[in-house]
């Protein structure tokens, strides 16, 4: 009886050949869980207590009305400007450190992907070091380096583009090379074999391929490096995220609505630019 006897057996008898694997995969995937939940004190039923319950009401019943006063909405209108040129800023400095990283940890345009050459170990020799820079770059979160920058460079936004800038250059770099490794490498083959150069083989072969995938994530970043402003701003990195520190200190909770219906519109205005991207890209 060969292999897969009781795999059709199953089929035709209506029943998931996989079921038994699937199940044993998700009871081991609940032990593993279920001592980390422990561990982290995570308990729900805290949320539902009534004491709770009252803290929550009380504090969201501050949300209304809005604040619309014009010298706050001046101030939310300042500190926008701040966080999209912030994430805006930050995610190009980024952009332009993890290309070149991302193109020299790939092996899209590696010999034994691409065609022969000689010295091939020296790639190996440059690829190690500049994988290892990628992993420092995203291990320390970006309110780490928010901290340091502010110590360094004063309170502000410069101190936020500069952590987005280090801290995304990581994250963009590590997605980068694995787009490019996923990438096709037909058509780069192609170009050297026709007597291109490799760097000919990524604009042409690899780029092109790519780009649609490369600007959907990168937009994504930058949704997400306006998020990270938040948090920075609480250290004094400027933007929305240090003006909604001063609406908590104060407990304005319309303040505080106001500037998160701010985030929401930003958000908006992220997915729409990441949509028509794609279709001038499509």
């Amino acid at each position: 009886m060969s292999a897969s006897a009781p795999i059709a057996a199953a089929r035709a008898a209506g029943r998931d050949p996989a079921a038994a694997r699937r199940l044993a995969l998700t009871i081991v995937a609940v032990m593993l869980l279920w001592p980390g939940l422990r561990l982290t004190e995570f308990n729900p039923a805290v949320l539902f207590e009534p004491r709770a319950v009252a803290v929550v009401g009380r504090f969201l019943g501050t949300f209304f009305p809005l604040a619309t006063s014009a010298s706050f909405l001046e101030s939310v209108a300042r500190a926008t400007l701040e966080t999209l040129a912030m994430a805006t800023a930050g995610i190009a400095i980024a952009m332009v450190i993890a290309l070149p990283l991302a193109l020299v940890v790939s092996r899209c345009l590696s010999i034994a992907r691409i065609g022969p050459a000689r010295r091939w170990w020296l790639g190996d020799l440059v690829r190690l070091p500049a994988r290892w820079l990628l992993i420092v770059l995203r291990s320390i979160p970006e309110v780490v380096w928010a901290l340091l920058f502010v110590r360094a460079v004063g309170l502000g936004p410069a101190a936020g583009v500069l952590a987005i800038a280090i801290n995304y250059a990581g994250m963009l770099g590590k997605v980068y090379f694995e787009i490019f490794e996923s990438s096709d490498p037909r058509p780069a083959r192609a170009i050297i074999a026709a007597g291109g150069g490799r760097l000919a083989a990524f604009a042409y072969g690899v780029f092109p391929l790519t780009l649609p995938e490369l600007v959907s994530y990168s937009v994504y970043r930058w949704e997400c490096a306006m998020r990270a402003s938040v948090v920075m701003g609480f250290v004094g990195a400027g933007g929305l995220g240090q003006q909604m520190e001063l609406s908590l200190r104060m407990l304005a909770g319309g303040e505080v609505a106001t500037i998160l219906l701010t985030f929401f519109l930003l958000v908006l205005l992220a997915d729409a630019v990441s949509a028509l991207l794609r279709r001038s890209l499509a």
